[in-house]
């Protein structure tokens, strides 16, 4: 079988990352990328440099990489659905809700593959956990909570904190304990001179009763990827930087000194740092769409699921914006 040919638009900090996974990508030839700002990072080895999502379809390709600003998602996620091509793009899948529901309806009546770059869910340490929570080793799950804080990206100025990084919690946390968003109550702060929020904190209700927090920001210099995932039977750590996953068990140790066992709640118990592989996300996450165009079983995030996060994106800045918690609809 032929390789499929990919082509890539979008050639900034995110591209050029995008650029060397489908140039080495098993099964798939990056045939051509795009950028009006012509190859800044240099990643195009030698392949055409074109202006425009046209004139990448005009290379004959099967699907795209879109990694362009999240202003310019929609009107090229519809050129190419309108042209017959499959595509991947970066999150989120839209600049709004209206935007999103456009894209991933136009795929879907003309039977596309679409899916959504979230790459967290290709991270090792969430993918062990989604494993071990459908295990059922945590029991029941009380809470989730993310933390994601860091310095402000130069690359960003078309949105704020809750649809860049904020999505990637919004999502994750979905996928992982497998539960939808009910409700959201955030607030925002605006502290770097931009139009867009740069730090929001979120409280969340799950469809199965999960209690999430989410602490989002661009201006702490201390860089953190944390989701902390509570239980009946403990508590997983996943740090995504390091993609480590850590078990913190229940204890079972009885307490004879009675006036310090009134004061304590869950004990103490054993602490497992889990060895596992540690394939890079973006390249899995390739793989598994490369998979699905082949109509191969792959994880893929949909764009039905992108639209969600989106949606759940824009509950949290209303929600800030009101002062006031947001339900959202089945």
């Amino acid at each position: 079988m032929a390789n499929l040919r990919a082509g890539l638009i979008g050639l900034g900090m995110m591209g050029r990352h995008h650029a060397r996974v489908l140039g080495s990508l098993d099964g798939v030839d990056l045939v051509a990328v795009a950028d009006p700002g012509g190859d800044v990072h240099g990643v195009a080895g030698g392949r055409p440099v074109l202006e425009n999502v046209e004139q990448l379809i005009e290379t004959g390709i099967d699907y795209c990489m879109v990694a362009v600003p999240t202003i310019y998602h929609e009107q090229v996620g519809l050129t190419l659905a309108e042209a017959g091509v499959h595509a991947l793009v970066e999150k989120p899948l839209a600049q709004d809700t209206p935007a999103a529901r456009k894209v991933a309806d136009a795929f879907a009546a003309k039977g596309l593959v679409g899916a959504v770059g979230h790459i967290e869910r290709y991270n090792p340490a969430l993918q062990q956990a989604r494993s071990r929570l459908e295990a059922g080793e945590l029991g029941d799950v009380y809470q989730v909570t993310t933390r994601r804080q860091g310095p402000f990206p130069a690359r960003i100025a078309d949105v704020g904190v809750v649809k860049d990084l904020g999505t990637h919690d919004i999502d994750l946390t979905a996928w992982v304990t497998q539960q939808e968003f009910t409700s959201v109550a955030a607030r925002t702060a605006y502290k770097s001179g931009r139009e867009h929020e740069d730090l929001v904190a979120v409280v969340g209700q799950l469809s199965g009763g999960t209690v999430t927090n989410h602490l989002v920001n661009w201006l702490s210099p201390l860089k953190e990827r944390v989701t902390i995932i509570t239980g009946e039977r403990g508590a997983f750590v996943a740090d995504t930087l390091t993609a480590d996953l850590t078990f913190y068990a229940n204890g079972e140790v009885e307490h004879t000194w009675s006036d310090l066992a009134q004061f304590r709640g869950v004990s103490e118990g054993d602490v497992v740092r889990y060895a596992i592989a540690k394939p890079e996300p973006l390249r899995v996450e390739h793989e598994n769409f490369r998979d699905a165009v082949l109509g191969k079983e792959a994880d893929i995030v949909t764009m039905e699921q992108g639209l969600t996060t989106v949606r759940v994106a824009e509950a949290c800045i209303e929600s800030a914006t009101s002062g006031r918690t947001v339900v959202l609809d089945g």
